[in-house]
This record gives structure tokens, sequence and C-alpha cells, in this order.
């Protein structure tokens, strides 16, 4: 039976400065953060492809004119999301590499973002500043009500799940099979990713609605899928740290995870 590992990523209040949208019926976009690190040059990127700007995404709202050069960091990414045509994960951290390295065929890594419920008509994060440029609160932002199961103002989301197909542990960049060129750590001046996944198609993909780890009342809750079906103990932080589900509660999350999805992820 499967088991899977949930971790978190994407847009945030420190990078880029700001969260990416949940709208009132459940819908989403996946912002990834900037990338940090030096990357190689177009002639030396393993796909010849280069790293996407922000200007690149494939995003319905604004992005701030101070961001739209700055590279991104397109991990994970999805076939078919943001001109991705590869499905791949890779992490750099013990705690994080970890539980993803216990992973194997058929087990699930799933991915989770903080997100702020926007109006289906956001124009994007220059649209929450007042005159004086001062970022609005999340809570100022929110107009109507939810129809999905959202928190107000932030909360945390399942977005989108990577079927594993392949889960190795690259001792350098050399031992890294070409199936794996896209990936943005691939793409780095200095190869650290601890281990790499590779998602199986048709089952991989974003969700086309979020799937609320957080309470209705407040982002930072936790709710029973949290508290009772994974590894974690939702107290503290618990929005940044990774989760374990075993064989029996990854049965229970896929089932919940079905009305997420119009038959298959996007």
């Amino acid at each position: 039976m499967p088991r899977s590992v949930a971790i978190n990523i994407a847009a945030n209040t420190n990078e880029p400065g700001f969260r990416g949208p949940v709208y009132p019926d459940g819908s989403f976009e996946f912002v990834p953060i900037p990338e940090p690190e030096p990357v190689l040059s177009v002639d030396e990127a393993p796909d010849s492809q280069g790293v996407p700007t922000y200007d690149d995404l494939e995003l319905s709202f604004a992005i701030p004119e101070d961001l739209a050069a700055t590279p991104v960091h397109s991990d994970p990414e999805f076939a078919g999301v943001h001109g991705a045509t590869a499905t791949t994960y890779g992490d750099p951290y013990g705690v994080k590499a970890g539980p993803i390295a216990e992973l194997g065929p058929g087990d699930s890594l799933y991915f989770y973002a903080t997100l702020s419920l926007r109006p289906a008509n956001w124009r994007g994060p220059v649209a929450d500043r007042d005159e004086a440029g001062t970022q609005t609160a999340d809570t100022d932002l929110t107009t109507g009500s939810a129809d999905a199961d959202i928190a107000p103002g932030w909360g945390t989301y399942l977005i989108g799940e990577q079927r594993v197909a392949e889960v190795i542990e690259p001792a350098d960049r050399a031992a890294v099979p070409e199936q794996f060129d896209s990936n943005a750590h691939m793409q780095r001046e200095s190869f650290d990713a601890r281990v790499l996944v590779r998602g199986s198609q048709p089952e991989s993909g974003l969700f086309d609605r979020v799937l609320s780890l957080s309470t209705l009342e407040s982002g930072s809750d936790a709710n029973e899928i949290v508290t009772e079906l994974s590894s974690d103990s939702g107290k503290g932080p618990w929005w940044r740290r990774p989760m374990r589900f075993d064989e029996t509660a990854t049965a229970d999350l896929r089932s919940r995870l079905e009305w997420t999805t119009t038959g298959s992820v996007q």
C-alpha cells in the first residue's frame, strides 16, 4: 500500500513578499519562489532552456515590475504548467530529503502552500498596497464568502501531487539521468540536490481545487488532516514542516482528494 509525504512550496511573505492567491471557489495559482542561487548560462544548462523569470510565468494577475525579470526557482515542475515539459522535484535539505528518499514507485509526494484568499478578479500584489505604498493586511482584501473550505485571510492548502515514478539520491550532477535535466537544481552553478523525484503521468499535476490543511476559523490552526492523519502535531509553525502519511492515512487522503479534480489532475 502506498505512503506519502507532504512538503511546503511556493511564494510566501518572505520570498518574493506575497503569497499566491486562492479564490472563493477553491481554485488557485501556483507562484514559485525566486531562485536564490547562481545559475548556469543557457549554453551550460543541461536542457539548454535557461531559467524562467516571473515575467515568463502563465499567471492571470500582474507581477510587480521590479520582480518581472527575477529568475524563479521553478521546483516542483509539472508538465504543462508554466511551460514545463517534465514533472520533477529536487531538494537539498536533509529535513525534507530524508522522508522523500524513503518513498518508492506508486507512493505520493504532495505539495502544500500558504495562500491568501483573493476575489476572483484579483489584479495582483500591486493592488494590495494603499496610496502610501503600504502592504494591506490579508483580512482587508477578502471580499464575499468562499464556496470551498477556505480559511479567512490566509491558509495552508494541498495544491498538487507527484505520483512517484522514480526517486534518486545522486552523488553529483554527472550521476543524474537526463530525465531530470530541466529540474531547477540542475540549472544551478553548484549542484545541491540530495534527492530528486520524477513523477508519473497522468497521475501527477496540480489539483483543480485546493484541499485545506487549515481550519475554517484560522489559517494558522491545523485541521484534522494534519493532527489526525499526518505525523505532525499541528503545533507551532506546522505549515513549514514536512508531513508523513502512513498507508492508512494515504488511502484516506487520496479519497479526500478525489473531489479536487475532474477525473484527473491538471
